[in-house]
């Protein structure tokens, strides 16, 4: 029997394409878009990708 359940997870869209749907919502340029989410990917690689909802305002200091 199969597993017909699927995790909230798999259904809820990535980070960044949530950061870009509330960008365009407010009707930012393309270019803010796009530097918004390079400074978030950059953000996530420094640290590990951790993902930024586990990281807090001590990080923010540091990065």
């Amino acid at each position: 029997m199969q597993n017909t359940s699927v995790s909230n997870s798999e259904n809820s869209p990535k980070l960044l394409d949530q950061v870009r749907a509330k960008i365009r919502l407010k009707h930012y340029s393309i270019r803010t878009e796009q530097a918004y989410t390079e400074w978030i990917k950059r953000y996530i690689l420094h640290f590990g990708k951790r993902h930024p909802r586990d990281l807090g305002a001590s990080e923010v200091g540091l990065f």
